[in-house]
């Protein structure tokens, strides 16, 4: 079995006001999986994820990143491996342009201005937005600020994407598109969603996250398919999808 691009070993967070967050999370990802991070709202997922780069530490347990410890000696290299695409691209777009936006961490690694060029044609190619790269972000639709961001951080050439609830507020048409764009990427993910088709369609395999603890991990078609599981867990499936009915992703 290859080495875990994210390894978590009894990660337990608990905040200053003694809220705790995440207690004792054992998890691993490997190369090439796509995995969904699902549960309701307060169990634990914005704060896990922000455990994989180094913006919050554990209260106990430990987190890796290819093999990396997430501490403070390796923040560096473990923030190249592990791009997160925040639920507000209005968080991570703030210059004048978009090739501005793509460029800002790839001249933040050093690298010539030749390779910051290639890297930020190579990353506005792989999300279709090529064509704006000398508009201003603010002038954009929200579709296409997310793709954008998804751009800044595929400048960066990471191990891992993280992508945090990327279908929300996005038109049909928009929400189908970033799910062409995110297939098509050879890339690890992880993806946290409260978009259960969503999940289905790009993620073969789904872990629940309840009261800061795991509660399961499998296959996303079985987890969607299990009722009580489901409302045990307060996740709901849209008015007359079964996911019984449409296939889901399969690891390629």
């Amino acid at each position: 079995m290859s080495t875990p691009v994210i390894e978590l070993r009894g990660l337990q967070h608990t905040y200053p006001d003694g809220h705790l967050a995440l207690a004792g999370v054992d998890l691993h990802i490997h190369p090439g999986e796509r995995v969904a991070l699902l549960g309701p709202n307060g169990a634990g997922k914005t704060t896990l994820v922000l455990h994989l780069n180094g913006i919050l530490v554990p209260t106990s347990g430990s987190v890796a990143v290819s093999g990396l410890p997430v501490v403070r000696e390796h923040l560096l290299d473990v923030r190249r491996r592990v791009g997160i695409v925040f639920q507000d691209p209005d968080d991570q777009l703030f210059m004048t342009t978009v090739a501005q936006d793509v460029a800002f961490g790839p001249r933040n690694l050093g690298l010539s201005p030749a390779e910051v060029d290639q890297r930020v044609a190579d990353a506005l190619d792989a999300v279709g937005m090529g064509d704006v790269a000398d508009r201003a972000p603010h002038h954009l639709s929200f579709g296409q600020k997310r793709r954008v961001a998804v751009a800044t951080v595929l400048a960066m050439r990471p191990e891992i994407l993280v992508l945090d609830e990327p279908s929300s507020n996005l038109d049909p048409a928009s929400r189908r598109e970033l799910a062409e764009i995110v297939d098509g990427l050879d890339i690890t993910v992880l993806m946290v969603t409260h978009d259960l088709p969503y999940a289905l369609q790009l993620c073969e395999r789904s872990v629940v996250l309840s009261d800061g603890q795991v509660v399961t991990d499998a296959a996303t078609a079985d987890v969607l398919a299990d009722e009580a599981l489901m409302r045990q867990h307060r996740l709901e499936l849209p008015y007359g999808f079964d996911p019984r009915s449409v296939p889901g992703r399969t690891r390629r």
